[in-house]
């Protein structure tokens, strides 16, 4: 189903116009504490809705599990909503994974809304109708494919994010280059900084990349694959640091861009991408990105973590890679020793 998306602050109005035309029994806004300092008075004095129950959850990745569902079910429940409420999630990916996942599901389904405030959740997951929650150290196990009713993208949050954020963001935007659009990709790395302004007209080239692939294939059974270039190692690979408190913390963005440098490799090993392009794939990320210690400790865990991909088909680990950027191919499948390769690839400066 094809969900609406809309921009600016043109975009915020023509959703309080449909929520009043609507008609719902009580609404909901959803934020974190990091949206709730920095967002919520602003977006509630816009729409102007009245009255508006919120609901905070703790920011973070480590908050996106069943136990912050229930707390928020709970919430819901006590404060009396019904089939006929309505959620809004403010905030990044968390948020709107999450809450999109809690709409879904509290009485079989609730409308919800996404108002993303980060780049990443702009550009990637507030589109595309995935909500989940992680099980464990695991990514987005559970789940289920629903379209927003509406998607608002308002780039005047952006001026709250630090710049790790937007480096989070501009991750997802470059691999929306790399597996559909090289002109794009070259646009993208003739940035000479990463700010909002210069960033702004380049967003909603990323969502509509994003949003051609999900309406051809809404339930990810073929095109929409291509979106998990860099995700099936970048995706362990966050896990991995995510639950050794010890280690480094990356965010969703950082690890992504690991993991769609292991995977230019692979794509040379297996799909003919040219060691050449895979090169300068990887000094476009290195560029913007630290270069991290993996150790062999740390790999042997990572590889542990892939077992649980959701591409995977049997025992088979399956990846997305690059024939040459712009075209990609899916269901590929690597030796471990390919993979063992990859993580050299990305240690090596040379």
């Amino acid at each position: 189903m094809e969900h609406s998306i809309r921009f600016g602050k043109e975009g915020l109005l023509s959703l309080a116009s449909n929520i009043n035309n609507k008609g719902y029994s009580s609404l909901f806004v959803l934020t974190d504490t990091n949206t709730a300092h920095h967002c919520l008075d602003r977006f509630l004095s816009i729409l102007e809705l009245t009255p508006v129950n919120v609901l905070t959850m703790n920011a973070g990745e480590e908050n996106k599990n069943l136990k912050t569902c229930e707390t928020l079910w709970h919430e819901l429940s006590s404060r009396g909503a019904d089939r006929n409420s309505a959620l809004i999630n403010l905030g990044g990916g968390v948020v709107t994974d999450l809450g999109g996942f809690i709409a879904s599901t509290f009485k079989r389904g609730i409308d919800f809304y996404n108002v993303p405030t980060t780049l990443l959740a702009m550009v990637d997951a507030s589109v595309g109708g995935k909500t989940g929650i992680d099980l464990g150290p695991l990514k987005n196990q559970i789940g289920i494919i629903q379209e927003p009713v509406q998607v608002i993208i308002d780039s005047h949050w952006l001026q709250t994010l630090p710049d790790a954020e937007l480096r989070s963001g501009f991750s997802e935007m470059l691999k929306h280059g790399l597996i559909a659009d090289k002109i794009y990709w070259n646009k993208l790395l003739s940035l000479s900084k990463l700010s909002p302004k210069e960033l702004i007209p380049f967003i909603e080239r990323s969502v509509e990349l994003k949003n051609e692939v999900v309406l051809q294939d809404p339930t990810e059974k073929n095109l929409r694959k291509i979106l998990n270039y860099g995700h099936t190692l970048g995706h362990a690979i966050e896990s991995y640091y995510l639950n050794h408190p010890a280690q480094v913390r990356l965010l969703h963005g950082e690890a992504i861009a690991i993991g769609m440098i292991m995977e230019a490799y692979l794509s040379v090993t297996t799909c003919g991408l040219s060691m050449k392009e895979a090169k300068e794939i990887r000094q476009a990320f290195n560029r913007w990105f630290s270069v991290i210690e993996i150790s062999t400790e740390d790999k042997n865990e990572i590889l542990s973590l892939l077992r649980h991909d959701k591409k995977n088909k049997g025992n088979a680990v399956r990846f997305v890679l690059l024939e040459q950027v712009g075209k990609p191919k899916i269901d590929i499948e690597v030796t471990s020793e390919q993979i063992s390769e990859a993580f050299q690839f990305y240690s090596d400066l040379s």
